[in-house]
This record gives C-alpha cells, sequence and structure tokens, in this order.
C-alpha cells in the first residue's frame, strides 16, 4: 500500500507538470497570435539592402555586446564565433582585431561586401562545394568568412561548431513560425563550451506587426530550455522616436546568455 500511495504521488506530479507545460505553451502561443503569420520572404530582406532600408544597421558596436564580452569570452582567446543573419555589423571587425575569429551568414551580397569595403578590408569570393550556388567571402586582413546562403542552409558540416553566437537581430528577424526549426539549427552550431548572446525584444505586437518580432522570454525558455542554460543579463527600456513612430508605447530589450547544459 505504501508503495501504491508513493506511486500515486508521483504520478500527480507528472500530471501537473504536463498541465503546467501546457498551459505555458498555450500563453506562448497567445502572446505570439499577432504575429504567427508574418512571413518576411528572403527576396524582401534583399530588397530592403538594395534601398538601404536598413534601419537595423548600427554604425559601432552594440552596447550589449561590449557590456557582455567578458562573459562571453570567459577568459577564452581566438574564440570562433558565429554571427546569424550578419548584415554588415561591424562588431564582427572589432572582434576579429581582438585575435577572435567570425563566420557570418547573411543573404544579401550587397551587405557583405559593403561590410569589407566600408571597413577598408580586400576579400575573395570562393564557391562553397557543398552548397551549389552559394559563395564565401574571406578577408585577406582579418579571420572572417561570409556567407552568402539562405540560413537554412548552413550547418555545421560547413564550419564545424563555435565557442560564441553573437544573435542581435537574427532570432527577432527571422518568420515567426520558423523558430523551432531555428533553435535547432543554432544548438546544432554551439560547441560543448559555446556561449550564446542572445538579444531579443519585448513589446505589445498588437500595435506593430514587425520584423522586428516579439520574442517573450517564455518562448527563449521553451526553444532553449531543454538542453541549454539560460541567464538574463539584463532588461532595458529601449524605446526611441523611431519606435514611437511605429506604434509603441513600449519596447524592452533584454539580453541572454545561453550555454549547453552538462552531462
Amino acid at each position: 500500500m505504501r508503495n501504491s500511495g508513493f506511486l500515486l504521488k508521483v504520478l500527480w506530479l507528472v500530471l501537473c507538470q504536463a498541465a503546467a507545460g501546457s498551459w505555458g505553451q498555450a500563453n506562448i502561443t497567445s502572446m505570439l497570435a499577432p504575429q504567427a503569420d508574418r512571413v518576411m520572404a528572403l527576396a524582401e530582406w534583399e530588397e530592403r539592402w538594395q534601398e538601404d532600408r536598413i534601419g537595423f544597421h548600427q554604425p559601432h558596436v552594440h552596447t550589449m555586446l561590449e557590456n557582455n564580452i567578458d562573459k562571453v569570452l570567459a577568459g577564452r582567446a581566438e574564440v570562433r564565433f558565429f554571427f546569424p543573419l550578419c548584415g554588415k555589423a561591424v562588431d564582427m571587425k572589432w572582434l576579429a582585431d581582438m585575435g577572435h575569429s567570425v563566420v557570418g551568414v547573411e543573404i544579401s551580397e550587397k551587405a557583405i561586401k559593403q561590410f569589407f569595403e566600408e571597413n577598408n578590408m580586400t576579400y575573395n569570393e570562393e564557391p562553397v562545394p557543398a552548397i551549389p550556388g552559394v559563395k564565401v567571402f574571406k578577408s585577406s586582413e582579418r579571420n572572417i568568412s561570409l556567407y552568402q546562403c539562405d540560413l537554412y542552409n548552413f550547418s555545421s558540416s560547413i564550419e564545424g561548431q563555435f565557442g560564441a553566437i553573437w544573435d542581435r537581430g537574427s532570432l527577432v528577424a527571422i518568420n515567426p513560425r520558423d523558430r523551432e526549426k531555428y533553435a535547432a539549427l543554432i544548438i546544432s552550431l554551439m560547441a560543448k563550451d559555446c556561449r550564446y548572446l542572445l538579444d531579443t525584444l519585448l513589446y505589445n505586437p498588437e500595435l506593430y506587426e514587425g520584423p522586428p518580432f516579439l520574442v517573450p522570454n517564455e518562448q527563449v525558455n521553451s526553444l532553449f530550455g531543454n538542453s541549454c542554460d539560460i541567464e538574463l543579463l539584463s532588461s532595458l527600456d529601449a524605446l526611441t522616436e523611431r519606435h514611437r513612430g511605429w506604434g509603441l508605447d513600449y519596447l524592452t530589450e533584454n539580453v541572454h546568455l545561453i550555454t549547453p547544459k552538462s552531462i
């Protein structure tokens, strides 16, 4: 009888956890509903670059990266960084100048070429045999390789795994319906000692259709929590006049440090 009582308690706990998980997922679904069906085709992103509609680009190193670089490096030198949807982020040169190597993926050839030209760096173009039709642009002065391709065509078989990832405008830019696929790719690119710095945004999605899209903390935990530890490093008011022009009344920028769980 004692064993039966114990089993009933275990069963009750399991059912409670399952119910909590279902409620949590339902809550996430409800939060994301206004943007759930929003889709940006790759051609639209390329068009934005061609027309210089790139308000998301910052001409300086991102403050969140600067403020948290010690936590990302954790005392390591010559770390391999991955930049998903890298654009022409000056953060890449900043890290390369510190002795780290950088691999980025970007759909726009114009963005990649502008990165090298605006930073006065020469580069070579090479085909990527593993991905037909794809090119990689490699710096002659720094250890930087930028792949011009669909992010989902990239994999660890191309460049291995990475010791760090800086995701400033990638998870918030991909189509919301693709987030599980995106998380699976990112996790597959993480080395055992990887430190993944993720920047996300919170706002009322009923006021703005995106991108950038809303990514609630609950979904970050849902996407990465099973295989990674997640630490919220900072949460700041990021509302500017530009964002007010989108119709927003608040905007919170969150930075998370995500690391693989120890086996």
